[in-house]
């Protein structure tokens, strides 16, 4: 019950410091290039090669059962549903999550966090709301163009492997296909985005007992991010499918 105290506390320090504009604005354009912009490669590469599995696994579960273009209807909605958001967040987990992590963590047993106190800024202000902020906004972007390349990876594979036309590819991908399929996935990464960030930031400023207990605020940051994508992920299907 203390640590979820504790929790509660942090957050709301953090809300109370979105009213200090002038220390976070400049700052989160430099976050969403480092959490956005410099999470794409691995985020596209997981997405060709989950892409290219889907569209393989679906044909072979669908030979004899249902016509070949489901293969499109599985592909996209797999990607937009489930696969880009999850598989990006959990990896983005370990990314962005261990690099707030341990750089907050550093600064903390480094006492830089204190010097920022001592010059009248505010630590949350100057560096868990452009972090937070960051990461809520480029994760939908980031997912939304892994879901665009998983899709292409799986088309490509459809038609170079699996001898599935493009137009019978098309078909099935707007077979079953909403609106809702599209935003959902958003909604579930810009979630995925702010809890990560906010909890590589609670586990970096509070880290303690030096270089060791960076180790371990980072490893506990990684862990408990990839534990709440997963939680979140069930909590969204609940909700909104």
């Amino acid at each position: 019950m203390s640590a979820l105290g504790r929790g509660g506390q942090f957050l709301g320090d953090v809300g109370r410091s979105l009213r200090e504009t002038d220390t976070w604005v400049s700052l989160t354009a430099v976050q969403m290039r480092r959490i956005g912009v410099q999470s794409l490669p691995i985020a596209l590469f997981i997405a060709v090669f989950a892409g290219i599995v889907l569209a393989l696994l679906s044909s072979y579960s669908f030979t004899g059962a249902v016509p070949l273009y489901f293969v499109g209807t599985f592909v996209g909605k797999a990607m937009m549903l489930e696969l880009a958001p999850v598989l990006v967040g959990l990896a983005l987990a370990g990314r962005v999550g261990a690099n707030i992590a341990a750089e907050l963590g550093t600064m903390r047993v480094t006492e830089q966090v204190d010097a920022l106190e001592t010059l009248a800024f505010n630590p949350n202000a100057y560096l868990v709301v452009p972090r937070a902020l960051a990461a809520t906004a480029m994760f939908p972007v980031v997912v939304a163009l892994a879901t665009g390349l998983g899709i292409v990876a799986g088309w490509f594979t459809a038609i170079n492997l699996l001898d599935l036309s493009s137009p019978d590819f098309v078909k099935g991908l707007r077979l079953f296909y909403q609106f809702k399929d599209v935003w959902f996935g958003l909604l579930k990464a810009m979630s995925f985005g702010f809890v990560i960030a906010m909890i590589g930031c609670y586990k970096g400023l509070n880290t303690r007992g030096g270089a060791e207990g960076v180790g371990r605020e980072t490893t506990a940051a990684v862990v408990m991010g990839a534990e709440m994508i997963l939680v979140l992920d069930a909590f969204w299907a609940v909700v909104l499918l």
